[in-house]
């Protein structure tokens, strides 16, 4: 449940009941003609007055040293930039992509023209929308070509090694409703022009996130989370989960199994 803002929409139902009440009054005596000049309605115009709502946003990116530049995906809109600290939202996906629902963002450390999104939220609620992969700009997300892994469903993160932009890594949750082999950890290192999979558990079990150290990219942890979307519940959880370390950018992978700290 949302509220309205009180004032501004009690002030609009009240401009709307004063324009139509003489019609009504004309209606209850009988009378065919109006009491008011009908070309009063022709300056009414309808304004959106809240709630000012988007949609939930599971992907989000700032840009280093430009401090009000922003991107955002949101589960079922495309992808959004602002220029001015979030005040202003401009779409920059539209007629660009051939899927809504976007995942993760990621801008390239040492290029911020070079900007991956990974495509279908892997935030799996009720309500859930797969996308088609991946896609990837080079010039700030004024233009877009797609790069592959189209079978994936839902990627949950994209991290770029802090001083290559062609060496990217996806987290890949896969399919919502169903198995599918494309699931886990892949890694691109030439720009998203060819990938290859670098850890995978299960065809019911993907990466529901991915980390980089940020002092070491060769260090990476990704959680592995085995989920089932279903019309009438959602299956969380199993023996494929668990939390996996690479220490050589992704070769090799242990799993984490003496706990959290």
């Amino acid at each position: 449940m949302y509220a309205l803002q009180p004032t501004r929409s009690l002030l609009l139902l009240l401009s709307l009941a004063a324009l139509a009440a003489p019609s009504l009054a004309a209606q209850r005596d009988g009378s065919s003609e109006p009491r008011f000049d009908p070309s009063a309605y022709q300056a009414l115009e309808f304004r959106l007055i809240g709630p000012y709502r988007g949609g939930r946003v599971t992907a989000v990116a700032g840009v280093r040293h430009l401090p009000h530049t922003y991107y955002m995906g949101s589960t079922g809109g495309g992808v959004w930039r602002s220029d001015d600290g979030g005040e202003n939202w401009v779409n920059i996906s539209d007629g660009q992509f051939a899927s809504a629902s976007v995942g993760a963002i990621a801008v390239a450390p040492s290029d911020r023209n070079v900007l991956y999104v990974g495509m279908g939220s892997a935030c799996i609620r009720h309500n859930v929308s797969p996308g088609d992969g991946m896609y990837k700009s080079m010039d700030s997300g004024r233009t877009w070509r797609h790069i592959g892994l189209d079978q994936t469903g839902h990627i949950s993160q994209v991290r770029v090694h802090p001083t290559d932009p062609d060496i990217v890594y996806v987290a890949v949750l896969g399919h919502a409703f169903g198995p599918n082999p494309e699931r886990g950890v892949f890694r691109s290192q030439d720009g998203g022009a060819t990938w290859e999979r670098v850890l995978y558990v299960s065809d019911g079990a993907g990466a529901a996130d991915l980390a980089m150290d940020p002092s070491n990219p060769r260090i990476l942890y990704a959680a592995i989370w085995e989920a089932l979307r279903q019309p009438w519940t959602i299956v969380s959880g199993g023996e494929d989960s668990g939390l996996y370390k690479s220490v050589d950018g992704g070769d090799n992978w242990v799993e984490l199994t003496e706990g959290l700290p």
